[in-house]
């Protein structure tokens, strides 16, 4: 008998039962109590598949096939009856999902969410569950608890809602906890707080975990083993530090090679000096209104003042809640300011009506996070971005022949212009996106965290298709991101926000090398794998490259 609390042999899940259209060819992994597996692979690796598969979730169109084997404590998983998984979910394992705001019953208080589990599982009585699931809450480090308890899902913050979910899965103190990509969306030091609690509570409670994600960095701070998957198949299986010094094929090493250093690269000599975009003093301000009761007022951008130049990058880093978003919706006028002014092409559009700002659209265009929810998907690509222009009166041929142009511009063939958003890659979607904002020649590229939820070897793609686009057209780009290595990567210079004020500002290789403020440093002290020189395999403490790169 195997002493491995988690036996996965020669799992093989396809499409419709059809063996030949396998998107997971043959996975093997062991998991022993105490350990924490980490499930390496891009998107379309088979990652998530395999963890619905452990846990008797995968949707109907796809099935293990003949001979694949799922044990937990040596109890066979698949062709276990409904009701024996649904006993087996949250007592024996359990699974923390990568977006809990779409996990999480927003109508539903999430103390009483994490008391349905109690109420499944367990013949425990009202009182005593509540004081269970507080004692959770208490244990996942949530502040406020009784507070919390009585509370919606919108009126928690990501990092929050993320310690809710892992207090739901722990509740009846599984042996096995499956995280998939519990950390991708959070900021670097909500990151660090999940991955260390996830390590706390391990320990004290002796679970193994699977641990699904695309981020190096993060596997270099929770794995003790690696599996790395492409398109369903395993290319190696080692110990973390032998897999970050040794990895041993083509595809393992190039994720690695595409990890963004937090080293700041060197500083550009080639500086314009026409300011494209300009802000001072500028404010928003929620709430502080009311006819008897006034609201809290809430300052979500404080005196905020930056410059950006033809041809350079101004990255704006923080956590989440810093005013990094607020501020680049307020330049989009996408939100108005309270006050100060925003300066686009030479005029003050902060003040601006909608009519008046419509001319000031075409010098200013922004890349969102999501490509999937900013494109239509009931109309082709092609449409999508030719519907700025159209609204600017270029013809409808001129249009087309220039979208065709831009489809090729970011690495697409003209040809995708008659395809819709759904048949793209989340890469892909994402150089759609960014074609439809180049549609305007802009002269300012906004882009708010627009690499963060792509797999690192896309990400890649996309930071090196944004600094070819800058060089060729001369973009200014304000680049939103919580990603320290992604802006040490592409920024010329860095701002860092806290509770909607500026901390720190200046070139990328001052404020990231060399920070002066407490903030900024522990902002870098957070971020994962900040040991790791992964594009040569070594930490950044050895002075000599380790063999077998």
């Amino acid at each position: 008998m195997s002493d491995s609390l988690l036996e996965i042999s020669n799992l093989r899940i396809a499409l419709n039962g059809d063996s030949d259209k396998q998107v997971v060819k043959g996975l093997n992994l062991k998991i022993q109590p105490g350990q924490t597996m980490c499930l390496v692979g891009e998107s379309g690796s088979g990652k998530s598949l395999s963890a619905l598969a452990t846990m008797g979730l995968l949707p109907k169109v796809l099935s293990p096939l003949e001979g694949s084997s799922i044990r937990l404590k040596g109890e066979e998983l698949l062709g276990a009856s409904p009701g024996r998984m649904r006993n087996l979910r949250a007592t024996a394992m359990s699974m923390i999902f990568q977006e809990p705001m779409t996990a999480l019953n927003p109508v539903a208080r999430v103390g009483q969410q994490i008391e349905e589990v109690l109420e499944f599982h367990s013949d425990l009585g009202q009182s005593e569950r509540r004081r269970k699931t507080l004692e959770m809450m208490d244990a996942v480090h949530l502040p406020d608890i009784e507070k919390l308890y009585r509370s919606f899902p919108h009126q928690l913050s990501g990092g929050q809602r993320q310690r809710i979910m892992i207090a739901m899965a722990l509740i009846m103190r599984p042996q096995l906890l499956i995280a998939d990509e519990p950390t991708t969306a959070l900021d670097v030091t909500t990151q660090a707080q999940i991955l260390t609690l996830i390590r706390e509570l391990r320990e004290q409670q002796g679970s193994a975990v699977l641990f699904i994600t695309h981020d190096m960095g993060v596997v270099s701070e929770i794995a003790d083993d690696v599996t790395v998957l492409k398109l369903g198949e395993v290319m190696e299986t080692q110990n973390v530090d032998n897999l970050l010094r040794h990895p041993q094929t083509d595809y393992t090493r190039d994720l690695l090679r595409s990890v963004p250093s937090q080293v700041p690269r060197p500083p550009r000599s080639d500086r314009s000096e026409k300011i494209v975009l300009k802000t001072d003093d500028l404010c928003k301000t929620y709430g502080g209104t009311g006819l008897i009761f006034k609201s809290r007022e809430v300052k979500a951008a404080q005196d905020v003042s930056l410059k950006l130049m033809q041809g350079r990058t101004l990255g704006i880093v923080g956590e989440s809640g810093s005013g990094k978003s607020t501020v680049a919706r307020c330049i989009m006028r996408l939100i108005d300011p309270t006050s100060g002014s925003i300066t686009v092409g030479g005029q003050d559009i902060a003040t601006l009506s909608q009519k008046e700002l419509k001319p000031q659209r075409k010098n200013i265009q922004i890349v969102f996070q999501d490509p999937m929810r900013s494109l239509n998907p009931r109309i082709e690509v092609g449409q999508s971005i030719i519907e700025g222009p159209l609204n600017f009166g270029v013809s409808q041929e001129a249009a087309m022949a220039r979208a065709r142009e831009l489809l090729e511009l970011v690495g697409l063939p003209a040809s995708a212009v008659d395809r819709f958003p759904h048949q793209f890659s989340g890469g892909q979607r994402q150089r759609i996106a960014i074609a439809r904002a180049l549609a305007m020649d802009p002269d300012v590229l906004v882009a708010d965290e627009a690499v963060s939820a792509l797999d690192v070897s896309v990400q890649a793609q996309v930071l090196d298709l944004l600094a070819e686009l800058q060089e060729r057209l001369g973009l200014g780009i304000l680049f939103i991101t919580h990603d320290l290595g992604v802006a040490a990567q592409i920024c010329d210079e860095v701002m860092v926000m806290q509770f909607g004020r500026v901390v720190e500002y200046g070139p990328a290789a001052q404020v990231l090398g060399q920070p002066q403020q407490d903030y900024t440093k522990a902002l870098i002290a957070a971020a994962p794998g900040r040991h790791w020189d992964f594009a040569n395999f070594r930490p950044f403490a050895e002075s000599a490259p380790a063999a077998g790169g």
